[in-house]
């Protein structure tokens, strides 16, 4: 074998050892940030290694700083494992190596991507024709939606944004709900709306945004706005009320965005297809694959309904470059990138729609399950509704609390994370992999109520 071809070899078969053991593994890593950079530091070798040495060596030395996401128990912030043909379907992107910003330069992948989007669309019940840009993540997805956004708002008060820019530019109305994801705020202080700009709107106990809150603090302004919606609050799993909150904010006129990282995946079920009625009616919508689709990282996902409108926020230029009407660059922030897209599609078509829904179901029946396990430990109290993927609970005090999510790391068995609910302490399981099934279930809740027991 050459050396690519060594290289390779050595890639699949630490791969796939890895991936043998995340089930007996401990969940959280053994090695720490010091100790990894100990691992791989030092000054830069004076002669190169073998490629496939390389391969061997790095996979042997990063092992105890490597968590076990693949597997069935890391149920910490909101992260899926892989699914089988989006792992695969990744590493072939790696092997193409085709720059996808261009469909004319890259036409396989980018109808990959199209498709991908196509479907997207249709599982979630919004309109076919909305431009599908895949970025990063969740962030980039929230980040273009918000671009748009802005371009579109300032536009219709009479503001050229290309022409003139911010200086000068009618000031905006930055609507957000109180318990929203800092990646609004992030993307927001990306596109220079700074928190002065901010209206805050109160919560209920599960985080949704009150309607009467959003009625009473748009009547009587003025100049362009925009109005954050959320499918999927980070900690309780809770949707906003779209079918009240949306024609107050269209009344009114708005661009309404939703942030649906992990929550639009719930229009893909059934019997979850509730939580989203309404949000069909907002203007932009952003999601990313890698959590509920279960994909390899760097797959969100931009959703506007005007293509238009992610045109004029995005379209380069350069004579240099081919265009064919509607691409890829053409409606996210980047030119050249991987064809991060592909793995999408690749997992829709593996799992199909009834697959979707069963995916989505899954998730939803392991919180439920794990909130049920965890509820008959007598000192855990659960703090959410589990209409979704979300189980929140905690002990008496916040002392507690805190280190009972210590211990649960140091254990190993499972990976949970802190957070604060209320000015509480409190404990988050995301139930977020396709991997995780009734055993998984179990033997969390087993660790758990040993370590609370003692």
């Amino acid at each position: 074998m050459n050396a690519r071809e060594r290289a390779l070899d050595a890639a699949h078969r630490r791969a796939t050892e890895f991936l043998l053991t995340v089930d007996e593994r401990p969940v959280w890593p053994r090695a720490d940030l010091d100790q990894m950079l100990a691992v791989f530091g030092g000054p830069l070798p004076e002669n190169g290694t073998d490629p496939a040495a390389v391969v061997e060596e790095m996979a042997q030395r990063a092992d105890p700083g490597l968590v076990a996401i693949p597997g069935g128990r890391f149920f910490g912030f909101v992260i899926g494992g892989t699914h089988p043909a989006a792992l695969a379907a990744d590493w072939l992107v790696s092997a193409w190596d085709q720059n996808s910003g261009s469909s004319m330069l890259t036409p396989a992948t980018v109808a990959m991507e199209r498709v991908a989007g196509e479907w997207m669309l249709d599982l979630f019940g919004l309109h076919p024709s909305a431009s599908v840009g895949f970025v990063t993540g969740g962030q980039l997805a929230n980040f273009a939606c918000l671009a748009s956004a802005r371009t579109a708002v300032l536009a219709r008060a009479g503001w050229d944004l290309a022409e003139n820019g911010l200086r000068s530019a009618p000031r905006m109305r930055f609507v957000v709900g109180a318990d929203r994801h800092g990646s609004i705020d992030r993307a927001a202080r990306f596109l220079g709306i700074g928190r002065s700009d901010f209206l805050i709107i109160e919560s209920d106990d599960q985080g949704r945004m009150r309607a009467d809150a959003l009625e009473r603090a748009l009547v009587g302004g003025e100049g362009p706005l925009i109005v954050c919606l959320q499918a999927g609050e980070v900690h309780t799993g809770a949707f906003d009320d779209f079918t009240e909150l949306i024609p107050i904010a269209q009344h009114h006129g708005a661009w309404i965005h939703v942030d649906g990282a992990f929550g639009l995946w719930a229009a893909a079920s059934p019997g979850l297809r509730p939580l989203t009625k309404g949000m069909e009616l907002a203007d932009s919508w952003a999601t990313d694959a890698h959590k509920t689709l279960n994909v390899p990282y760097d797959c969100g996902m931009a959703i506007v309904r005007e293509p238009a409108d992610s045109i004029a926020a995005f379209r380069t230029g350069g004579d240099y470059l081919i265009y064919s009407g509607l691409d890829p660059w053409d409606v996210t922030p980047e030119l050249s990138r991987r064809a991060r897209g592909v793995p999408a599609w690749a997992a829709m078509r593996s799992l199909g729609r009834s697959g979707i829904a069963a995916l989505v179901d899954g998730l939803h029946a392991n919180a439920v399950a794990m909130a049920a396990g965890l509820s008959a430990i007598g000192s855990i109290e659960i703090l959410n509704d589990v209409d979704y993927t979300q189980v929140m609970f905690r002990l008496g005090s916040d002392d507690a609390t805190r280190a009972l999510g210590e211990a649960i790391l140091v254990d190993g068995t499972a990976a949970v994370t802190g957070a604060e609910w209320r000015g509480r302490a409190t404990l988050r399981c995301s139930m977020s992999s396709w991997a995780t099934d009734g055993d998984d279930i179990d033997r969390t809740v087993a660790a758990i109520r040993r370590l609370v027991e003692g």
